[in-house]
C-alpha cells in the first residue's frame, strides 16, 4: 500500500522549525511529505526569534530544503492534506493563482489543513478563513482578521478540518491533532 501524500507549502525564507518538523513528523506517522513551492529547486529557511530586548523578529538563516514539485504542477486530488509552514514565505507566495486554486481545494473537499505561523496568509488570502477560528503569531492576526477569520491565542486550535498553532513553539501542541485528522481520512 502507497504512502498518502500530503503538501508542506513553502517558499524563500520559510521558518526552518515550522517546516522540518512537519515535514518528520509526518514520515514518523507513515505519509510521505511532499515539499511543493513556487518553482522546483533548493530554497532558503530562515530561524525566527523574538531576541531578548527585542520588540521585532530577528532573522537567521537556516537549512536548506528541496521542492519536489513547483505550484503550477499541483494535481490537489492526489494529496490527503496540506500544511502551510511560516515564515516570511506566505507573504510574497500567496499571490501564486496555483497556489490559490490547490488551497480552495482542500477547503472545498473538508480535507485535512495544517498552519502555523504565517501560514495563514495563504488561506486568508484564497478567502477561505471566513468564521473560522485560527491560531497564528500574533502579528498576523489583522490578516486573518481582515479577511473574516476569527483569532485564538492558543497553541493549538482546531476548527473542523483546520488544525492551526502560533508558532513552532507550538509544534507539539497542534501538530499532533493535524496527523489525527489525517489518519482518520485514511480509512
Amino acid at each position: 500500500m502507497s504512502q498518502p501524500k500530503v503538501l508542506i507549502i513553502i517558499g524563500d525564507a520559510t521558518e526552518t522549525v515550522d517546516t522540518l518538523y512537519p515535514y518528520y513528523r509526518l514520515i514518523e506517522g507513515g505519509y510521505r511529505p511532499v515539499v511543493a513551492a513556487p518553482e522546483k529547486r533548493r530554497y532558503q529557511m530562515v530561524m525566527h526569534e523574538v531576541k531578548p530586548g527585542w520588540t521585532i523578529t530577528k532573522e537567521w538563516e537556516g537549512y536548506t530544503i528541496e521542492a519536489e514539485i513547483a505550484f503550477a504542477d499541483l494535481v490537489p486530488e492526489e494529496y490527503a492534506g496540506i500544511f502551510f509552514s511560516g515564515g516570511r514565505a506566505p507573504e510574497y507566495i500567496r499571490e501564486d493563482e496555483a497556489l490559490l486554486r490547490a488551497t480552495r481545494y482542500f477547503f472545498e473537499k473538508n480535507l485535512p489543513i495544517a498552519s502555523v505561523c504565517h501560514g495563514v496568509e495563504i488561506p486568508a488570502r484564497a478567502d477561505c478563513v471566513r468564521g473560522r477560528r485560527m491560531a497564528t503569531v500574533a502579528k498576523c492576526k489583522f490578516d486573518l482578521e481582515i479577511c473574516g477569520g476569527i483569532y485564538v491565542n492558543e497553541p493549538c486550535v482546531v476548527d473542523g478540518n483546520l488544525v492551526s498553532g502560533r508558532t513552532f513553539h507550538d509544534n507539539g501542541h497542534y501538530f499532533g491533532a493535524f496527523m489525527k485528522l489525517l489518519d482518520a481520512n485514511r480509512g
